[in-house]
């Protein structure tokens, strides 16, 4: 379980079931894609909602598809508790479609990421992002192959590291305590 100082207050509240996108890597998805208060943005991979509802938070319209049940109403009650009427849970594959269109993010937090793809491109407008959340290195050339395939513009791969500082009256240096490796961070955008 992770220190209840690496998550802020405001999450502290939601519920949790599988495992869940974390605030320092939420953060990079809000500033490297910039979405604001007029974007609308598709999730995949709701589990716990936790990336939906920052979504929610901040964007216009949020629709976040999982295809498993007991995940979303996780997400339901995460979203019932923060008063998110933006927010849509819908069940489906976004491996097989995708509903929305003209989308200013498409975020995909899914085994298999890169056959969702094709999909997230017919749904972003130009200049949408598109976002994968993965773990592994295996994952990442996958996604980024597919990414290339689509002629996506600038792929970016980063990860989100945070280290605690001790700060005490001899001296200040870095902690035993981190949030290391959570996953791989992929952005790119639509041509």
């Amino acid at each position: 379980m992770m220190s209840e100082m690496f998550i802020p207050k405001s999450y502290r509240r939601l519920k949790r079931g599988p495992q869940v996108i974390l605030p320092k890597d939420i953060g990079m998805v809000l500033t490297y894609t910039g979405v604001d208060r007029n974007s609308v943005c598709v999730d995949a991979g709701t589990g716990s909602g936790w990336l939906a509802v920052s979504l929610a938070r901040v964007c216009k319209e949020v629709y976040s598809y999982d295809t498993r049940d007991e995940f979303t109403k996780i997400a339901e009650k995460n979203k019932a508790n923060e008063r998110l009427d933006n927010l849509t849970l819908k069940k489906g594959d976004v491996t097989k479609s995708i509903k929305e269109k003209g989308v200013d993010l498409v975020t995909l937090d899914m085994p298999n990421a890169e056959k969702a793809v094709n999909n997230a491109h017919k749904a972003l407008k130009p200049g949408g992002y598109i976002f994968g959340y993965l773990p592994h290195m295996e994952q990442v050339r996958k996604f980024t192959a597919a990414l290339e395939r689509k002629k996506f513009a600038d792929i970016v791969v980063l990860e989100s590291i945070v280290r605690d500082m001790l700060v005490r009256e001899q001296g200040m240096r870095p902690s035993t305590k981190g949030v290391w490796h959570t996953a791989y961070l992929v952005f790119a955008q639509k041509a």
